[in-house]
């Protein structure tokens, strides 16, 4: 954002900035013999405090109380993250920790996303999150059963992104290796490319027609389809260091912090917030800024993982409205790069699947 557009002077924007930096650092209101003591203005402390009364008068600086200084408002964190945050320089050390992320081996999208947030929360002493987005219009592009027993046999399925999912199924019905290859044969004609909803009784029917006398098996294996699409399309959210939030006074107001650990624990708002998100880059959410109401004294940052232009997971930091933007933003797209490049890696190793390797394992893609 530019300064035409915000009516902010240089001054304004240094005295902006050193109020928020010293909040985020001590959390309680600045006042002017502060900004007169740490930052090189040559300026009267009474210019200053004409400056900081005009900078509330905007609505960027909030007076708490009557006698007290000010502390930033939503605008001027919004107008500090756009504008004024300076580029945070990792120490040896948490470049060392993040790259330490890219030599450890896991294979699984899950896995991987878990320990960046896990890391991310102890590098920021904030609540870490990680995402798997919800995908309204997943699809299989391949299915395999695999014959175990005579009632016993399993649904492996490799998704639109890339995944490879499998459902153990009895369906109290007794099946052969053969009838298995012609069901599977059948799904990849008629289901392969369709979402749960283009799912529909004529092609079910179709199904059943070609399966012919063993038409029984195609009822409770297109129900473990929907079932396996259905968990696909609800997104998931795992969140490391929650206790974290205990630190900050923001949460020391028992409801508040009881509504805000309710909101992380049901993570339908923050995965709807999430998956509606198009922009690639690192997004900042301050305050009621969200749409999800107990997060007006917090802040929401993450960052999408984008692979062969699909949105495969995220992560991201939860923590007070004043916390450290400069350094979490450092952190996330630290990991991130580091996170597409395990992807890359586990992709060249296990034929394009960024879940991992256990389409192998079921004969997919041979």
């Amino acid at each position: 954002m530019s300064s035409a557009n915000h009516g902010l002077s240089e001054r304004k924007k240094q005295i902006l900035k050193a109020i928020v930096d010293a909040h985020i650092e001590g959390g309680g209101p600045v006042g002017s013999k502060y900004i007169l003591q740490n930052q090189q203005l040559t300026c009267s402390s009474a210019t200053i405090r004409n400056e900081m009364a005009e900078l509330e008068e905007m609505g960027y600086l909030e007076q708490p109380h009557a006698s007290a200084g000010r502390v930033p408002s939503e605008l001027g964190y919004r107008f500090y993250v756009d504008s004024l945050v300076e580029h945070y320089a990792m120490t040896t050390a948490e470049i060392a920790q993040i790259n330490n992320l890219l030599k450890a081996k896991m294979g699984e999208l899950d896995q991987i996303l878990l320990a960046a947030s896990n890391l991310a929360s102890n590098l920021t002493n904030y609540t870490g999150i990680a995402i798997k987005p919800r995908i309204s219009t997943v699809s299989i592009s391949k299915f395999e059963l695999i014959y175990l027993e005579e009632d016993h046999y399993i649904l492996v399925a490799v998704t639109s992104t890339g995944a490879v999912k499998s459902k153990h199924v009895r369906g109290g019905i007794s099946v052969t290796p053969a009838m298995l290859y012609r069901l599977s044969a059948s799904f990849n004609q008629n289901l392969v490319g369709l979402s749960a909803d283009q799912i529909t009784l004529p092609i079910i029917m179709r199904i059943e027609s070609e399966m012919g006398e063993d038409a029984g098996i195609v009822g409770v294996t297109i129900k473990t389809v929907y079932g396996l699409l259905s968990e696909l399309d609800q997104g998931e959210m795992r969140v490391s260091g929650i206790n974290r939030l205990l630190q900050y006074p923001e949460y020391s107001d028992v409801g508040q912090l009881q509504e805000l650990l309710g909101t992380l624990e049901k993570k339908e708002d923050i995965l709807d917030l999430v998956s509606r998100t198009e922009s690639d880059g690192i997004n900042v959410v301050i305050g009621s800024e969200s749409e999800v109401k107990v997060m007006n004294n917090s802040a929401l940052v993450f960052k999408p993982i984008v692979q062969d232009g699909k949105t495969v997971g995220a992560i991201g930091i939860i923590g007070p409205r004043r916390m450290d933007y400069a350094k979490v933003l450092a952190t996330l797209e630290g990991l991130s790069g580091n996170i597409a490049n395990m992807i890359q890696a586990n992709n060249q190793l296990n034929g394009g699947n960024p879940d991992g390797g256990n389409e192998n394992n079921y004969g997919i893609g041979k």
